[in-house]
């Protein structure tokens, strides 16, 4: 179901768009356990191995992706609160079309490439053939991951976050239930195991285009529209590359900090994955809330509704401070309990102890991200990606120094004061910002191709421009 933001309370807007995607994040970290769990308890220890090796490899593709598809949604949200439904409908076509193209040479350049990937990976020979054969089949499982990914962004740029849920959940009852036929039952190897994950995705892209096509015809490209837009097309890569950078140097500053965690020995690494686990819970509901201050932003500024976008804004930092004393609160009172589920047996305790030190800290801390997710979502949906990047690079750089200056001195703690340094810093950059960008504000004007210098409205920039007889005859979306 199709939810226009332009109008009715931001309050339920934002909180009925976030809930779906909560769960469906929550979903797939289900899914990635449990597709984890089988290979190793059904094939054995070369196959989790496998697993893990390709994971990160294939984490950048879809990194990739995932960045292509969000800088879409982004203009497509902007499209439908405007109520032009033919730039709509192009920015589709054109992401699709470019997409398919991309993801189809990636897939064979990355079958190609394999051994070269492994052995720069330093892959073990025990598991090189295996590994080499679960790679190359997921590389080719990439344009179905990207199709999914594309169609989920345009449902929910037209406020529909609960649709792409269900195809979600389809796709990952569907591996499992594979899986556990094929590999638990009747004994199949790892080729089953990544054949069953790229069948269930091409069967989540599948049930979502059908679903587009008969159910959302304003998202649907008519026979002349199935083309790729060079305008549309540049603004789809700015946003794209500048999310999927962003989206990178996460990871990066994780495997930093666990550098300095391994140094501290064995009952710290344990006490610090198993907060890591924890953290995942956490952090998921305040992206999702995120996400849903974006797609809002980016209707009511698509609108030039400038009001609603403050208003909304409010209320979205509101949510997430919400979440974080709900989730704060429960974490500090039930942290040791929580730990005792990831670590039992001898150390356990000392283990216990060690993580709820850290957890508790942590738990405090939750309001800082909170805070930078709303400020993120905010400048995603201004189209400000460049910013999203520098505040994400700094938070990241500063907290992995930090991490390399605190942690040998205060041991485990010390990651949780680096990582609060890092929110900190973000904050101080991006909340200044915000204020600048609402005197800029002060010099924009509504308009039906969103807010634009009242001195320049000439020069519009790509992704507002559209030819008069492209938008002619183009009725409102509803």
């Amino acid at each position: 179901m199709m939810r226009d933001m332009t109008k009715g309370a931001p309050l339920g807007h934002l909180f009925l768009y976030a809930l779906p995607l909560l769960l469906g994040n929550w979903l797939q970290l289900a899914y990635n356990a449990v597709d984890s769990i089988i290979a190793g308890r059904f094939i054995g220890q070369d196959a989790l191995a496998a697993e893990g090796v390709a994971g990160p490899v294939m984490n950048l593709v879809i990194l990739a992706i995932s960045g292509l598809c969000i800088g879409a949604g982004v203009l497509m949200s902007e499209a439908f609160g405007a109520k032009r439904t033919a730039r709509l409908k192009e920015t589709l076509a054109t992401t699709l079309l470019f997409g398919a193209a991309l993801c189809c040479a990636a897939a064979a350049l990355g079958c190609v490439l394999t051994p070269w990937i492994l052995r720069a990976l330093a892959v073990p020979d025990s598991i090189f053939g295996i590994t080499g054969i679960y790679l190359r089949i997921t590389f080719l499982g990439a344009p179905f991951t990207f199709f999914y990914n594309a169609l989920a962004a345009g449902l929910k740029s037209v406020g529909d976050s609960k649709t792409p849920l269900k195809f979600l959940a389809f796709s990952a009852v569907l591996n499992a239930v594979l899986d556990l036929i094929l590999i638990g039952g009747l004994g199949f190897g790892i080729v089953c195991s990544a054949v069953t994950t790229v069948v269930a995705e091409a069967a989540s892209a599948l049930l979502a285009a059908v679903y587009m096509a008969r159910r959302v015809p304003e998202l649907c490209p008519g026979h002349g529209q199935w083309r790729i837009r060079r305008d549309l097309l540049g603004p789809i890569l700015r946003y794209g590359a500048v999310t999927a950078v962003q989206q990178a140097v996460q990871p990066i500053c994780k495997v930093l900090i666990q550098g300095q965690v391994n140094a501290l020995g064995v009952g710290a690494i344990a006490a610090f994955n198993a907060v890591t686990r924890v953290d995942d819970f956490a952090f998921t509901p305040e992206q999702s809330i995120a996400t849903a201050i974006t797609t809002y932003i980016a209707q009511n500024r698509g609108a030039g509704q400038t009001a609603r976008i403050r208003c909304g804004f409010a209320v979205g930092l509101r949510l997430e401070l919400g979440y974080w004393l709900l989730m704060g609160s429960l974490t500090l009172l039930l942290r040791r309990g929580i730990l005792s589920l990831f670590v039992a047996g001898e150390g356990a305790a000392d283990v216990i102890a060690l993580g709820s030190t850290y957890l508790g800290w942590m738990a405090v801390f939750y309001a800082l991200p909170a805070l930078t997710n709303g400020f993120q979502g905010f400048y995603r949906g201004m189209g400000k990606m460049t910013t999203t990047l520098i505040g994400t690079c700094l938070q990241a750089g500063l907290r992995a120094a930090a991490a390399a200056v605190l942690a040998p001195r205060v041991g485990l703690p010390g990651i949780a004061f680096a990582c609060a340094f890092g929110w900190c810093v973000m904050l101080a950059f991006e909340v200044p910002y915000y204020f600048w960008t609402c005197r800029e504000w002060k010099s924009y004007k509504a308009s039906p191709a969103g807010l634009r210098p009242q001195a320049r409205v000439e020069a519009q920039p790509p992704e507002a421009a559209l030819s008069a007889e492209t938008e002619a005859g183009s009725g409102p979306v509803r």
